[in-house]
């Protein structure tokens, strides 16, 4: 992971450089957080965690500015919206992968199965469509809900 987070961010020094982006330190000091946050997130939590740890890395403004930025980099991705929340994820090192969301809880659940790859490829195929990108959400109910269901029915 560490080596991917070096080449992110002389690539994306790059990527800013080529769009006349300002190169601070706050910026690739929100990059190791954010890289070190280690699951799904919304930005303001984010920016509280952030916070927490260190107030004088960056303001709001700023990680809000970065997270956008490495969003159209290709660092970041957004990963759902669900009830007016987006909730993003930090890429870089990670397999592709698809997501199971919990529309009680919240969960999110990533997953990675072989045969739907092969079968998007084959679908493009044909119908002689280039993908660039994809992702799939299937929204649901997750095993704790289901057996909170249960136990609320029971009792």
């Amino acid at each position: 992971m560490q080596g991917d987070l070096e080449n992110l961010k002389r690539d994306f020094e790059r990527f800013l450089k080529s769009r006349g982006g300002k190169i601070t330190k706050g910026r690739f000091e929100i990059i190791d957080m954010i890289a070190n946050y280690g699951t799904h997130f919304e930005i303001e939590d984010l920016v509280r965690w952030i916070s927490s740890r260190n107030k004088n890395v960056a303001s709001r403004s700023t990680i809000y500015r970065t997270v956008r930025l490495l969003q159209e980099f290709g660092a970041i991705r957004e990963v759902i919206k669900l009830n007016n929340r987006t909730i993003y994820e930090f890429v870089v090192g990670k397999q592709h992968h698809e997501h199971l969301i919990c529309v009680e809880c919240g969960k999110i659940i990533e997953f990675n199965k072989e045969e739907i790859e092969q079968l998007q490829e084959k679908v493009c195929e044909e119908y002689d469509f280039t993908p660039i990108n994809h992702r799939l959400e299937i929204f649901g109910i997750c095993s704790d809900c289901k057996e909170k269901r249960r136990e609320n029915r029971v009792g």
